[in-house]
């Protein structure tokens, strides 16, 4: 999740009302939302996903949801497909 929006940040898709390296470790400590590693399984898990789309982070932020149980925070259209539950 990090890494997509400082991606996002960088190419200006995302704007956030202070520098993202204070802002967002701030923001998410104050909401009590740890980070999740990239795990291998979650890695095998993307091979296993459905051809829904192609984009690799989304990919892996669904295998992540899929074997930890936990729901996908997300307004992208782009995960309906996927057999994961969304939250937004």
């Amino acid at each position: 999740m990090v890494h997509e929006l400082a991606i996002k940040s960088a190419l200006g898709r995302i704007v956030f009302p202070a520098p993202l390296r204070t802002y967002l470790p701030r923001e998410l400590s104050r909401q009590g939302i740890g980070s999740l590693p990239v795990e291998q399984a979650h890695a095998l898990e993307t091979a296993e996903l459905p051809p829904h789309h192609r984009d690799p982070f989304d990919r892996m932020l669904v295998a992540q949801a899929r074997v930890e149980r936990l729901p996908l925070v997300s307004a992208d259209p782009a995960f309906r497909p996927y057999d994961v539950r969304l939250l937004w």
